[in-house]
């Protein structure tokens, strides 16, 4: 069965600090044992938006790009939060290969860019973050694919400032 997300909303990015406070508005939503999904082609701003998050989360080392390690760890007061880039992988079973599903579970949360590289062995989304060019900004859909992912993106709307012009039903 496929499931369609309950809560859906666009936010307009226009600029590269727009879309560095959307992570810094996301970061104190997040609750352990979410599995947020970042989607977008490349340069759309999935590292920029996951390095606001986890600066805003209290992270005040360097925050890298899991291009190359595949994932960062960060604990920031008692969350782990685990940064994952899939980008590289060349079959969805090196996820299970490197060990990465011991990452998910009820006690971290988990950003993964290039889901799909991983499909069928990654975790499901709770909540997926696609970014889109837009000029020299970004749009970013968001879908709440679980109750933990709707409570987020219920509460990140009006952490936006986004009312029901700016914040709208994504097409299906």
């Amino acid at each position: 069965m496929v499931h369609s997300p309950d809560v859906t909303a666009v936010f307009e990015l226009p600029d590269e600090a727009a879309t560095q406070q959307m992570g810094e508005k996301l970061a104190p939503l997040l609750q352990p044992g979410l599995v947020v999904y970042l989607e977008g082609d490349l340069g759309a701003g999935k590292t920029t938006l996951s390095r606001a998050l986890i600066r805003a989360l209290g992270h005040t080392g360097p925050v890298k790009s899991p291009t190359y390690s595949l994932v960062e760890v960060y604990v920031i007061s008692s969350l782990y939060l685990y940064h994952f880039d899939f980008y590289r992988f060349e079959s969805p079973e090196e996820f299970l290969d490197a060990g990465f599903d011991e990452y998910f579970n009820d006690a971290s949360v988990c950003l993964v860019e290039w889901p799909e590289r991983a499909e069928g062995c990654v975790p499901p989304a709770d909540l997926r973050l696609r970014l889109y060019h837009a000029g020299v900004g970004r749009v970013l859909e968001a879908l709440a694919d679980s109750p933990k992912g709707q409570a987020c993106l219920n509460a990140l709307i009006p952490a936006m400032g986004a009312d029901s012009s700016s914040a709208m039903p994504a097409p299906r």
